[in-house]
C-alpha cells in the first residue's frame, strides 16, 4: 500500500477508537498466562478476559450451567481470534515502517486532546487521574491509542471499492430478503383515555364510564375528536396532541385495543373499551394495507448493502492472507 495513501486514511477521519472509560486497564509488564503465540508476539489470557468482561458479566445473568459454560467459551474464542487478527495487523504495520510508513506524533496527540475535550470536559488533570487509577502511564495510553489507529486504518485501507453490483445481484437480494422490505398494516389512530381514580378540572369526581359515554355521544354528533381529547383525555403523553398516536401497527397496542383499532373504518368512532378500570375511545383517521416496498424504492439501499458486504469480504481476505503466512499457536 502506498505510504501516501496510508497517511491519507489516518488523516481522513479513521482516528476515533474507544474512549478511555471503555479501554481495558492492563499492566503491560504483567503477563498472567499466554493465550496465543502470534509470530514473535503473544496474546495474554488477561487481554482476552478484559475484552469480554462486560459481555461475560451480562451473560452470567441470563444463562446457567452448561449453557453458560458453552457461551463463555464461544465468546472467549471469538475474542481471542479478534486479538490475534489485531496483532497480525500491528505486525504488518511494523514491516511497513521499514519502508517509511509512520504515524506522526501529532495524530496521537490530537487523539488524546479529543478524549480530554469530549470525555473530561477539557480537564487534563481529571484525565491524568483517571489514567493513574486504571494503571496507565500517559506514554502507555498513547501506545494503546496508536495501535487502535493502526488497526483501524489498515483495515479500512483493505476495503476495496472496485466492486460493481449488477442488476441481477440486486434483484436476487431483493427476492431473497423480501420480508425485510415488507410494510405491515397500519392505522392512523387517535384515542381518548379516562381512568378510574384520576381526576382533572373538568371531570373531577365524576363516574368515568358515564363521562366516556357522554364524550362518545358528542363525537358521534360531530364534535372534533382532537378537541375532545385535549379537554377530557387523561393520557398525558397524547392529550396535548389531541390523542394522536400517529401510525400504529398491530404490535403497538394490547390485544383488545388492537382488535378494536383495526376493525374501524376511517372516521368511525369505536365503542367504549374498558380495560382494568380505564375507558378508551378510539378513532382511525386513515389506513395503510400491508405491502412490500417496490424494488425501485430500495434499489440504492440494496446496492450499498452489497457493496459493504464485498468490502468486508475483501478486508477478510487480506486478514486471511496474513494468517496463512504467520505462525499462530493457540494455547488457551
Amino acid at each position: 500500500m502506498p505510504i501516501r495513501y496510508f497517511a491519507a486514511i489516518l488523516l481522513g477521519g479513521f482516528l476515533l477508537g474507544g474512549t478511555l472509560q471503555t479501554a481495558p486497564a492492563q499492566q503491560a509488564e504483567v503477563v498472567d498466562g499466554v493465550a496465543a503465540i502470534v509470530n514473535s508476539d503473544v496474546v495474554t489470557i488477561s487481554q482476552v478476559r478484559e475484552l469480554v468482561g462486560a459481555r461475560e458479566r451480562a451473560m452470567r445473568e441470563g444463562y446457567t450451567g452448561p449453557d453458560l459454560a458453552d457461551k463463555i467459551k464461544e465468546m472467549r474464542l471469538g475474542a481471542l481470534k479478534d486479538l490475534v487478527d489485531r496483532q497480525l495487523i500491528i505486525q504488518e504495520f511494523r514491516s511497513m515502517q521499514e519502508k517509511g510508513a509512520n504515524i506522526p506524533d501529532y495524530v496521537i496527540d490530537d487523539r488524546v486532546q479529543t478524549i480530554i475535550r469530549e470525555e473530561f470536559g477539557g480537564d487534563r488533570a481529571a484525565f491524568v487521574r483517571t489514567l493513574q487509577a486504571q494503571g496507565y502511564t500517559l506514554t502507555r495510553f498513547k501506545e494503546i491509542e496508536k495501535d487502535k489507529i493502526i488497526v483501524q486504518a489498515l483495515r479500512q485501507s483493505k476495503m476495496t471499492d472496485s466492486f460493481v453490483v449488477s442488476p441481477n445481484q440486486i434483484q436476487a437480494f431483493y427476492e431473497k430478503n423480501r420480508p425485510a422490505y415488507s410494510l405491515p398494516e397500519q392505522v392512523k389512530l387517535r384515542m381518548i383515555v379516562l381512568r378510574e381514580g384520576n381526576s382533572n378540572d373538568i371531570i373531577s369526581g365524576a363516574n368515568k364510564e358515564q363521562v366516556a359515554e357522554e364524550i362518545r355521544e358528542k363525537l358521534k354528533t360531530g364534535a372534533e375528536f382532537d378537541r375532545m381529547a385535549q379537554m377530557y383525555s387523561e393520557d398525558e403523553a397524547t392529550r396535548d396532541a389531541g390523542g394522536d398516536w400517529g401510525w400504529v401497527e398491530r404490535s403497538t397496542l394490547n390485544e383488545q385495543l388492537t382488535k378494536t383499532a383495526f376493525s374501524l373504518k376511517p372516521g368511525e368512532i369505536s365503542p367504549i373499551v374498558k380495560i382494568q378500570g380505564s375507558f378508551y375511545i378510539l378513532t382511525v383517521e386513515a389506513r395503510k394495507n400491508a405491502a412490500v416496498k417496490p424494488l425501485g424504492e430500495v434499489r440504492e439501499e440494496i446496492e450499498k448493502t452489497l457493496m459493504q458486504k464485498e468490502r468486508m469480504k475483501s478486508q477478510q481476505r487480506w486478514i486471511d492472507s496474513l494468517r496463512q503466512k504467520a505462525y499462530i499457536k493457540i494455547l488457551s
